[in-house]
């Protein structure tokens, strides 16, 4: 994109940047900008995401059916809303799934963070930075580059075949565990495929860190998991770089959902401080010192920092987790014992659960309560795409300010890209906008 000036946008005059309907997200959005001179006036990001009853029709179901209810909820992200539910419901049920079964769930994870970033690195990112509309044409100039990426995803989604039953919306997943562990050998089989898997990684990373980012820093609040050992997937409290250090059981004394009026997806926010930004970002900021030796090293041979703060290097981020998943779930398939029992039995009784668990866009909050008889009496889910919403919308306030008088496409390539930083779901969208400006 140049700087080149858009004569027509005069100094003093109102614009209106509208774009009324956002495609493929995960529910109906929109993007209206208003601006006035050289100054941002507003900024919404509209979400008009139907509403899907979860919630509402998880009441009265059974405990064991809430892993597979939930997964239907994002096609991208299945094993993260699998993952949460059964968390939380073994921490109302007393249970705690050690050993091999943990290691498999890890290994599931590995699989959705590998398939999920791959998708959004090559498909959907990446063609910002090299200047194409679409990774189709994209493709055109760089086959062998798009090819890499496919098969890297299928590798991710092999991971969640094999451990989860199927690709999409796995079918193997209960509560205290799976419905089948896999044999060794079916997991031996995967060791030569993420072989290659990490050094695709690898150069993936490598391929990115030779992209031109805008120079754009905020000085976030980072919200993640923290593990006391790993890289957080699965478990760990919920940490920040301002002070917060909670259990998944104190989340809603801290966060709190808010109602805008020009979006039925809610913003969430810190009670105390409002906006955070959740996610590989976030992550990566707070759990640096948790990525392996190896992983530590090839992002600082790319010239990354311990921190970063400019999420257009999101795409920097989302590959260093890619090669990080491909490397511990290689690490969890070579040393793969099967477990003396594909689960634990879990007590029906009265009780509340709560649990976090590291989704590819962040963290994803579950609670439940439950009768006596192990029916759901209330469900809480709150997604990562709800989390981030308000710090989209920061961004595009600071970023937008020294663009204001680009011509139409070039500032609607700005604010797409803005969006794309954050979320799988919408960044999908914003490479079919149609963005209408008024000016004044």
């Amino acid at each position: 994109m140049t700087k080149k000036k858009d004569k027509k946008a005069a100094k003093g005059k109102t614009r209106t940047i509208k774009v009324d309907y956002l495609a493929r997200v995960e529910g109906e959005g929109a993007l209206y900008i208003r601006l006035k001179g050289d100054e941002v006036a507003d900024v919404k990001l509209k979400i008009f995401e139907p509403p899907r009853f979860f919630e509402a029709f998880l009441r009265g179901r059974a405990f064991r059916e809430a892993p597979d209810i939930t997964s239907r909820i994002c096609g991208i992200c299945p094993v993260a809303y699998q993952m949460s539910a059964a968390h939380a419901i073994e921490a109302a049920l007393g249970l705690r799934v050690d050993g091999p079964l943990r290691a498999l769930r890890r290994l599931l994870y590995c699989g959705e963070w590998i398939e999920s970033h791959t998708l959004h690195i090559y498909m959907l990112h990446a063609p910002d930075f090299l200047g194409y509309p679409d990774a189709i044409r994209m493709a055109k100039d760089f086959p062998e580059v798009v090819q890499r990426g496919l098969r890297l995803k299928k590798i991710g989604n092999e991971i969640m075949t094999v451990v989860g039953g199927r690709e999409v919306h796995p079918i193997n997943v209960r509560v205290g565990g799976f419905y089948r562990a896999p044999r060794v050998e079916e997991l031996r089989a995967l060791i030569e495929p993420l072989r290659w898997a990490r050094e695709a990684a690898l150069e993936t990373l490598r391929w990115a860190a030779g992209f031109r980012f805008p120079k754009f820093e905020r000085d976030y609040e980072f919200v993640s998991l923290r593990h006391p050992e790993e890289y957080p997937l699965n478990e760990g409290r919920i940490v920040s770089n301002r002070g917060l250090d909670i259990s998944a059981a104190e989340f809603e004394a801290h966060f709190v959902e808010e109602h805008v009026p020009y979006s039925n997806a809610l913003h969430c926010v810190l009670r105390e401080r409002g906006a955070y930004f959740v996610g590989p970002m976030a992550r990566y900021n707070l759990n640096f010192d948790r990525l392996s030796p190896y992983v530590q090293d090839a992002a600082r041979s790319v010239g990354m920092r311990p921190s970063e703060r400019n999420p257009f290097k999101s795409i920097l981020v989302r590959s260093v987790e890619v090669l990080y998943a491909c490397d511990e779930a290689l690490r969890i398939v070579e040393t793969y014992r099967a477990p003396a029992e594909d689960h634990q039995e879990a007590s029906p009784r009265a009780a509340e659960g709560h649990a976090c668990t590291e989704a590819p866009r962040g963290i994803l909050y579950h609670r439940y309560r439950l009768d006596a008889a192990g029916a759901i009496e209330e469900a809480k889910i709150v997604p990562p795409t709800s989390q981030n919403q308000k710090t989209i919308e920061a961004d595009l306030w600071r970023f937008i300010p020294p663009y204001v008088r680009l011509p139409q496409e070039e500032l609607r390539g700005y604010c797409e890209q803005a969006v794309r930083n954050y979320d799988p779901c919408i960044s999908c969208a914003t490479h079919f906008l149609k963005l209408e400006v008024e000016r004044g």
